[in-house]
């Protein structure tokens, strides 16, 4: 099979990664980045590719299979339209879009064309997150009743010396967050309505350091999330699950979904029940280890795009499932500022 050829607009953290995923798939091949800065201009030239001012001009002259968008937020509606407007299916970091506004418009443009866009909601493509859903799709768990999770990391101090992380949207609400709520939307269904509190106590700065977040799902459900970026701990996905890219792996939970017939750790993927149909709280529970395969996270969802650019499959999250995820976790910032309940349908307008 001739290597797809896919082009990069972006170098940063997350768009180097995607560069090294890319050049070593077998499948793949990376044949050009956009990207303005001098240290991009000498990343490409030690990989030995052209580099682009201009993502238009590297689109038209390449005429590539696909595109990754890595660049910040408030670019990719521009970027997403470029590339629609050329026929150029693109693995769009998330998240889609910096608003639902444009997020919506995005989506709206991918569908009319029919040209596919992939948002990079990585975790969707981890072992232990789809093992996850697929418990509660088969019904192992019953009912889904109440949900809990956790993201507890402490950041270093030098993390805050960009001054845009001291400032409102720079915190883990809208950086961090987005990444757990896609994953309790992707295994437990549509999140109706949020309440938070927020806290900058711990740093003083602008942004939050800590919020707690309550929520109403669409089927009854209901859920707690804890996030901070100011408390050392495993419970995270990132360290838990041992598939991230930058972190330690400690095994761990950071997801507890309980249902009316069993209860489930994720990503240990630990699964609860009683021993005798109809048990209650006073008869033994017995444990149940759900399989999940080793396959790693990132070459997963380096594999979907390049099925979702040759036509074999849809894209598992699409331009308006993004939009779906920004929507939640932008009324969970109104929702802390305003101190109210938000229901999602209101941040769609």
């Amino acid at each position: 099979m001739t290597p797809l050829r896919i082009v990069l607009m972006g170098v940063g953290l997350i768009g180097r990664e995607h560069a090294t995923l890319v050049r070593n798939h077998p499948r793949t091949e990376l044949v050009a980045i956009a990207d303005v800065s001098p240290d991009g201009q000498a990343y490409a030239k030690e990989l030995g590719i052209p580099c682009y001012a201009s993502y238009e001009q590297m689109l038209d002259e390449t005429k590539p299979d696909g595109a990754i968008v890595a660049l910040p937020n408030q670019m990719h509606l521009a970027a997403g339209l470029a590339c629609i407007e050329r026929g150029v299916p693109m693995l769009m970091e998330k998240p889609v879009a910096d608003t639902v506004t444009a997020a919506l418009q995005l989506a709206k443009a991918s569908e009319a064309a029919s040209v596919p866009i992939l948002i990079g909601h990585h975790r969707r493509h981890s072992p232990d997150i789809r093992a996850a859903r697929r418990a509660v799709q088969d019904g192992e768990l019953g009912q889904i009743v109440a949900v809990n999770g956790m993201w507890l990391v402490n950041k270093p101090d030098n993390y805050f010396a960009a001054e845009w992380r001291r400032r409102a949207g720079g915190g883990p609400l809208l950086i961090n967050l987005i990444h757990d709520i896609d994953c309790l939307r992707f295994i437990c269904g549509e999140i109706d309505s949020v309440q938070a509190i927020a806290s900058n106590s711990i740093r003083k700065f602008e942004v939050e350091d800590t919020a707690a977040v309550v929520m109403r799902f669409a089927s009854g459900a209901v859920g707690t999330f804890l996030i901070s970026d100011a408390v050392p701990s495993p419970y995270s996905w990132d360290i838990a699950s041992g598939q991230a890219l930058y972190f330690p792996h400690q095994p761990e939970d950071c997801y507890f979904i309980g249902g009316r017939k069993a209860s489930l750790a994720v990503p240990t993927m630990n699964l609860w029940r009683h021993e005798e149909q109809g048990g209650h709280w006073q008869q033994p529970l017995v444990r149940k280890h759900m399989p999940k395969d080793r396959s790693l996270t990132y070459v997963n969802q380096l594999e979907h795009f390049a099925a979702v650019i040759r036509g074999e499959q849809p894209p598992l999250v699409t331009a308006r499932d993004g939009t779906m995820t920004l929507a939640a976790v932008l009324a969970v910032d109104l929702a802390s500022r305003e101190a109210r309940s938000v229901r999602i349908a209101e941040m769609l307008g």
